[in-house]
């Protein structure tokens, strides 16, 4: 067990892994990573499927099975990745009954070309919860407009929610909005509380590549002063929004009743550019109660070289409130990079999602052509 993984749990930080796959479910290797790096939870998406179906031959039985029943591709991937979703639920099974359904959490994602359709958001989130049949499963619904009624309903209906792809505080305090509003919803239906989840994932260094890249634009020393700062800032002062948040009334009222808080995600927390230490977006954004799900390779970094220091976020709010007003001093627009920057997800897992479907349209023809 890494000393460094140790020292951030001790702080407070859940470790969770980007990554899924039916090669690591069948070789044992994330049964490893929970028992020797402290991974207590498991995101996925569009995009890591098409990876882990693309490039593994554990599929192939199953794809031909579905192909034989003459399922259809939307159909087909669901089915494929439920399967992966509720192996690696049954693996986490020990780390959400240890921690009291806290963690050993596995995400999985609606169909990301409903993001901006409310009910149909809603009605994937119902039939990925009823397939994968598991409690310790979390259905992600990107942060769009029409996502955050469904966010509510979800919750409302007792479905526990990853709340992915948010950029801006702006939206961050809307998603806490849709929160209490549905579990306030849920809690007035009769559920129990405690045993519905959610986490907020706030992505980080994509912030820093959207802004790096005005910045090299600009060219004033001014400018290159704030590269590399944009993202951690962004991210601190999102933890003081959610500080604010459980101190309110009506968040303690709920939490009386049962509410568990819904945590902060640190998502995108790979570095993207090679300059910067590799494990930054982990070792400056330690605070009690968050998420860290990294991808393998960010996770060995850490384990292997980390600088966990303790709580990095505390003490630093006016700082990073001064890095944003700082930047819309030398004409970055943080506003226009948010907004960018949801657009722009939204365009790649929609792409990622077309690409997934692609891909297993043709396996399902090639099969069904041999058979």
């Amino acid at each position: 067990m890494s000393e460094n993984l140790d020292r951030l749990a001790a702080e407070g930080v859940a470790v969770w892994l980007d990554d899924l796959s039916r090669e690591r479910l069948a070789g044992g290797q994330l049964t490893d990573l929970v028992r020797e790096q402290r991974v207590v939870g498991i995101t996925s998406n569009p995009t890591i499927f098409a990876k882990a179906i693309r490039s593994g031959a554990r599929y192939d039985e199953q794809v031909e099975d579905l192909a034989r029943r003459g399922v259809r591709v939307e159909e087909a991937v669901r089915l494929l990745t439920a399967f992966d979703v509720r192996w690696a639920c049954d693996v986490l099974r020990p780390v959400y009954e240890t921690s009291d359904g806290v963690d050993g959490r596995v995400s999985l994602e609606v169909d990301p070309r409903v993001a901006h359709d409310t009910a149909a958001t809603v009605a994937e989130a119902r039939a990925l919860w009823w397939l994968v049949g598991r409690p310790n499963m979390l259905v992600k619904i990107p942060a769009t407009q029409k996502g955050l009624e469904a966010i509510s309903t979800a919750l409302a209906e007792g479905i526990s929610i990853n709340v992915t792809l948010i950029f801006s505080l702006d939206r961050y305090d809307q998603v806490l909005r849709a929160f209490l509003d549905g579990m306030g919803r849920a809690h007035a239906a009769g559920h129990e509380l405690t045993s519905i989840t959610s986490v907020a994932s706030f992505f980080v260094s994509r912030v820093d590549t959207e802004v790096d890249s005005r910045l090299d634009k600009i060219g004033t020393l001014e400018a290159r002063d704030l590269r590399g700062r944009a993202a951690i800032a962004n991210a601190r002062l999102t933890y003081q929004h959610f500080e604010q948040a459980c101190a309110s009334d009506r968040w303690r009222a709920l939490a009386a009743a049962g509410m568990r808080p819904q945590r902060p995600l640190w998502a995108s927390t790979g570095v993207k550019d090679p300059a910067y230490d590799d494990t930054r977006y982990v070792d400056e954004l330690v605070a009690p109660g968050v998420v860290n799900t990294m991808p393998e390779q960010t996770l060995h970094a850490v384990a292997e070289h980390g600088r966990i220091q303790g709580d990095t976020i505390h003490g630093t709010y006016t700082a990073a409130q001064q890095v944003l007003d700082d930047l819309e001093a030398v004409g970055v627009s943080y506003d226009d990079v948010v907004r960018g920057l949801e657009d722009a997800g939204i365009s790649r897992f929609t792409a990622s999602g077309n690409e997934l479907l692609e891909q297993l349209d043709t396996e399902l023809h090639t099969q069904r052509a041999a058979a």
